[in-house]
C-alpha cells in the first residue's frame, strides 16, 4: 500500500494519457486551423478568386468582339502590328466596358436588398450559397457569349449582368461580413472584418494574374476555370460554414412588417436612433448618420484611386497593359498583407492604449474569488471529451457601458481616411515608373477604413440590427463607388485636357479630409444609454420597444 501525504496528487496521470498527449496536441492544432473564423476567411478568398478569373479577360473579349464587328464593315487590315489597334475599336471597347461596369454596380446594389431579405428568410449560409451558385450560371452564360462572338456575344454578356440581381459579388461580400458579425466575438469583430477584406484582396490579386495568363492560352479558359471554382466554392460553403438560425439574428422575435418593408429594412438604419438614457429620458442619436456620411465621402475620395493611378501611369509614364496588371496585382497583394497581418495588431494595440486595464482598490480579493471556478461545469474537460459543436448561436451583444473599449476603432477610422488621402497625394509627384510602384506599396497602409467602419457600426447599433447595419454600410459604399466613377472620371478628363492630370490626386486628398471632418461628428451613444428598437403591429396601435444593453 502506497503512503500518501498532503503533497501526494489525488489523481495520477496514467501512462495511457501521457501517450495520448501528442494526439491531443494534434487535435488542438486541427481545431485552430479549422476554427470558424478561418473557415469564413477561406470562403471569402475562394469565392473572390472565382469572381476574379474573368475580370481581366472580359476587357480583351470585348476588344476582340469590337474588332470583328469593325472589320465586318471595313476592308481587311494590312500592315504590321495589332490589327485591333484602331481608335474606333478602342472607343467601342471602352463604351461596352463602361456599360458593363455601370450595369454590374446597379444590379449589385439591387442584389444587396435581395440578399439581405434572403438572409433573414432562409439564413446567411443559404444566402451566401445562392450568391455563389448563381454566378456559376452567369459565367456559363458568358461562355455562350464568348463562343458566339461579335454583336451577339456582346449582347449576351451584357445581358448576363441581370443575373447579378440574384447573385453577385456585392451579395457574397455582404453575407461573409454578416456571418462574421454573427459568429465572431464582439472584441474581435473589427479585426476579423479587416482580415476578411484582406483575404478578398488576396483572392483578387491571384485571380487577376491567373485569369490573365489563362486568357493568353485560350480565350475560354478563364471562364471555364471560373465556372468550376464557383461549383467548388458552393460545395465548400455548404460543408464548411455553420448554419445560423435567422431567428437568432433578431433575438427570436418575428416582425409583422410586410415583405416590402422587410426588403427595405437596411434603409431604416440611416434614420436617427432613439436612445433611452441612464436617467430614463428618450433622446435621438445621430452617430450612425454621420458615420455613413463619412463613409460615403471617404469612398468617394479613395474609391477611384486604383483606376486613377492606372490611367495616370498609362498616360504620363508610358505604362503598358502588362505593367498595369503587375501594378494592380501588387496593390491588391499589399492591401491583403496589411489587412491580414498588421490591421488586427493595430486595432488590439490601440484598444489597449486607449483603455488600459485598471481595477478599483480593495477589489483584488473579490476578483480572485470570481476567477475561481465553483461549478463542475466550469472546469476544463479533457481534450478527448469535449464536444465538437458549432457556435451557431451568435454571441451576446456587448453592453453599451463596455463600448468605451471600441472608441479606438472610431479614432482609427477618422485618421485612416486622412492617411489614405495623404498617401494618395504622393502619386501626384511621380515622375518615374518606380515612383508609382512605391506609391502602390504605401497606399495600402490606409486600407483599414472599410473594416473599421463595419466594426464601428455594428457596435453603434443593437444586436438585432447588426445584419441591416452591415447591409446599409455596403449599400452606401456601392453608391459612393458609382458616384466616384462619374465625378472623378470627369475631373481627371478635365485636368488631363489642361495638362495637369496630377491635380486630381490633390482633389482626392481634399475630399478625404472633408470625410474625416464629417466623422468627427460621429460618436457612440452616451454611457449607460440603451438603443431602442421600435416595431409597430399591423394596426399601428401598439409600439413594442426592445432595449439591448
Amino acid at each position: 500500500m502506497t503512503l500518501q501525504n498532503e503533497t501526494t496528487p489525488l489523481l495520477r496521470t496514467s501512462s495511457g494519457q501521457q501517450e495520448d498527449a501528442p494526439k491531443g496536441w494534434f487535435k488542438r492544432a486541427l481545431r485552430t486551423v479549422f476554427h470558424v473564423e478561418n473557415r469564413i476567411l477561406f470562403a471569402g478568398f475562394l469565392i473572390t478568386l472565382s469572381f476574379s478569373f474573368t475580370q481581366v479577360p472580359l476587357l480583351y473579349v470585348f476588344r476582340l468582339m469590337e474588332c470583328d464587328i469593325y472589320y465586318d464593315t471595313h476592308p481587311p487590315y494590312e500592315g504590321d502590328g495589332d490589327r485591333c489597334s484602331v481608335n474606333s475599336i478602342s472607343a467601342g471597347t471602352a463604351t461596352q466596358f463602361s456599360i458593363l461596369g455601370m450595369s454590374t454596380t446597379l444590379c449589385g446594389t439591387i442584389n444587396l436588398f435581395v440578399t439581405g431579405w434572403m438572409s433573414k428568410k432562409y439564413g446567411p449560409r443559404a444566402a451566401i450559397l445562392v450568391q455563389t451558385f448563381v454566378p456559376a450560371i452567369r459565367v456559363l452564360t458568358q461562355i455562350i457569349g464568348v463562343v458566339a462572338g461579335r454583336r451577339e456575344g456582346i449582347l449576351i454578356i451584357q445581358a448576363t449582368q441581370l443575373i447579378t440581381i440574384l447573385g453577385g459579388p456585392a451579395g457574397y461580400i455582404l453575407m461573409a461580413n454578416i456571418i462574421t458579425g454573427e459568429l465572431v466575438e464582439p472584441t474581435r469583430r473589427t479585426a476579423v472584418f479587416g482580415q476578411l477584406q484582406g483575404t478578398i484582396m488576396l483572392g483578387q490579386g491571384i485571380g487577376y494574374l491567373v485569369g490573365g495568363m489563362l486568357g493568353d492560352i485560350d480565350l475560354r479558359a478563364p471562364f471555364d476555370t471560373a465556372f468550376v471554382f464557383f461549383l467548388i466554392s458552393a460545395v465548400y460553403v455548404q460543408l464548411a460554414l455553420p448554419y445560423i438560425d435567422p431567428a437568432s439574428m433578431t433575438d427570436g422575435k418575428k416582425s409583422d412588417k410586410g415583405a416590402i418593408a422587410a426588403f427595405l429594412a437596411p434603409l431604416k438604419i440611416l434614420i436617427p436612433q432613439r436612445l433611452r438614457l441612464a436617467d430614463g429620458r428618450i433622446k435621438k442619436h445621430y452617430g450612425v448618420i454621420f458615420l455613413c456620411a463619412g463613409i460615403f465621402i471617404g469612398v468617394l475620395a479613395t474609391g477611384y484611386a486604383p483606376l486613377l493611378i492606372q490611367m495616370y501611369a498609362t498616360g504620363n509614364l508610358g505604362f503598358s497593359q502588362a505593367d498595369n496588371g503587375w501594378l494592380m496585382s501588387g496593390f491588391a497583394m499589399m492591401r491583403a498583407l496589411f489587412l491580414i497581418s498588421a490591421f488586427p495588431k493595430i486595432i488590439s494595440s490601440g484598444r489597449r492604449w486607449m483603455t488600459p486595464p485598471s481595477a478599483p482598490e480593495g477589489t483584488n480579493e473579490q476578483t480572485d474569488e470570481a476567477q475561481l471556478p465553483t461549478d463542475p461545469a466550469e472546469f476544463d474537460a479533457p481534450v478527448g471529451d469535449q464536444a465538437d459543436e458549432e457556435p451557431v448561436k451568435p454571441p451576446a451583444h456587448s453592453k453599451q457601458g463596455d463600448r468605451k473599449e471600441y472608441l479606438f476603432d472610431l479614432v482609427f477610422l477618422r485618421w485612416s481616411l486622412l492617411v489614405d488621402g495623404a498617401l494618395t497625394t504622393l502619386a501626384a509627384f511621380a515622375t518615374e515608373k518606380w515612383h508609382i510602384y512605391l506609391a502602390t506599396f504605401l497606399l495600402p497602409l490606409g486600407s483599414g477604413t472599410a473594416p473599421a467602419a463595419k466594426g464601428v457600426i455594428t457596435d453603434m447599433c443593437s444586436g438585432s440590427q447588426r445584419a441591416d447595419a452591415l447591409n446599409a454600410v455596403t449599400l452606401v459604399e456601392n453608391i459612393a463607388r458609382l458616384a466616384t466613377q462619374g465625378l472623378f472620371g470627369f475631373v481627371f478628363s478635365t485636368f488631363s485636357n489642361l495638362g495637369i492630370a496630377y491635380v486630381t490626386f490633390f482633389c482626392n486628398a481634399a475630399i478625404a479630409v472633408l470625410g474625416m471632418g464629417v466623422l468627427l461628428f460621429s460618436h457612440f451613444p452616451p454611457e449607460g444609454a440603451q438603443v431602442i428598437d421600435q416595431e409597430k403591429d399591423e394596426d399601428g396601435d401598439e409600439e413594442q420597444e426592445r432595449t439591448e444593453a
